[in-house]
C-alpha cells in the first residue's frame, strides 16, 4: 500500500480531470480544504507522536533522558518548514494547489524547475512511510487534488496531453521511490527520526497554507468549516 496508494492518487486525480472536466473551482477548493485538514490531522495524530515515541525508545535503550533531544527534533521540523518555503520558489506553490495563471511558455519547454522541486518534496514524503505506515492515507488525500490542479493548469497552458501525462506519471513515482530508498538503503534508517521531522515541517507548512488559501480573503464559510472538521474527524479514525 505504501507504494501503490501514492501512485494511484496522482493517476486518479489526472483521470478525474480528463473524464469529468471539472469547471467548478469551488469544489476543487473544498477538496483541497479537506486534504489540508486531513494531512494536518494525520501529521498531528500519527507522525508527530510516533517520532517522539521513537526518540524515547532510543533514549530508553541507552539509558539517556536528554531533554535537548526533543528540542533537536523541533529544529529539524523548522528545517522542513524552511525547505518547503525554498521549494515553493520553484514549484509556484503547486504542493498546495496555488497555480492560477497558465503560462504560454510551457508549450515549448518541459517545466523542469517545477518537476525537480515537486520531486524533492515527494521523495521526502516517501521516506517516513517505511516507519509510519498510516501516513500513506494522508499522502493519498493530499496528492489527489494536487494532481487535479496540475492537470488543469498544464492543459490550460497548452503544454499538451503527452507532456502532462509524462510529468504526472514521473511525479507519481517519486513518493514510492522515496519509500524504496528508505527500505533498501540501511544508512537512511539511522536518520529516519530526523527525516520524519523534516517531513513534519513540510506537512505543517503545506496543510496550514492550504487551509488559508482555500478561503476567500482568509475567511471561512460554514461549508468550508464543515469540510475541514470532516477532514480532522476522518483522519482521527484512520
Amino acid at each position: 500500500m505504501n507504494y501503490i496508494l501514492p501512485f494511484l492518487s496522482i493517476v486518479f486525480g489526472f483521470a478525474t480531470v480528463l473524464i469529468f472536466k471539472p469547471k467548478n473551482q469551488r469544489n476543487i477548493k473544498l477538496l483541497l480544504a479537506f486534504s489540508g485538514a486531513f494531512l494536518l490531522a494525520m501529521t498531528v495524530f500519527t507522525l508527530i507522536p510516533e517520532v517522539f515515541h521513537s526518540l524515547e525508545h532510543i533514549h530508553d535503550e541507552h539509558c539517556d533522558h536528554n531533554h535537548s533531544s526533543g528540542k533537536e527534533i523541533g529544529v529539524w521540523i523548522v528545517v522542513g518548514i524552511l525547505l518547503q518555503i525554498v521549494l515553493e520558489f520553484f514549484s509556484r506553490g503547486a504542493e498546495h494547489g496555488h497555480m492560477h495563471h497558465p503560462h504560454s511558455e510551457l508549450k515549448n519547454a518541459f517545466p523542469w524547475s517545477l518537476f525537480i522541486s515537486l520531486s524533492i518534496h515527494s521523495i521526502l514524503e516517501g521516506f517516513p512511510l517505511h516507519h509510519h505506515h498510516n501516513m500513506v492515507y494522508g499522502i493519498f488525500i493530499h496528492h489527489l487534488p494536487i494532481a487535479m490542479v496540475l492537470t488543469i493548469f498544464f492543459l490550460d497552458s497548452g503544454i499538451g496531453f503527452k507532456k502532462t501525462f509524462i510529468f504526472l506519471i514521473l511525479f507519481a513515482l517519486m513518493t514510492p521511490f522515496g519509500t524504496l530508498l528508505a527500505e533498501f538503503i540501511p544508512q537512511l534508517g539511522n536518520y529516519h527520526i530526523q527525516i520524519s521531522a523534516i517531513v513534519i515541517g513540510i506537512f505543517l507548512h503545506i496543510s496550514s497554507v492550504i487551509l488559508f488559501e482555500t478561503s476567500e480573503n482568509h475567511k471561512f464559510n460554514h461549508i468550508k468549516l464543515g469540510t475541514i472538521i470532516l477532514g480532522f474527524v476522518a483522519a482521527y479514525f484512520t
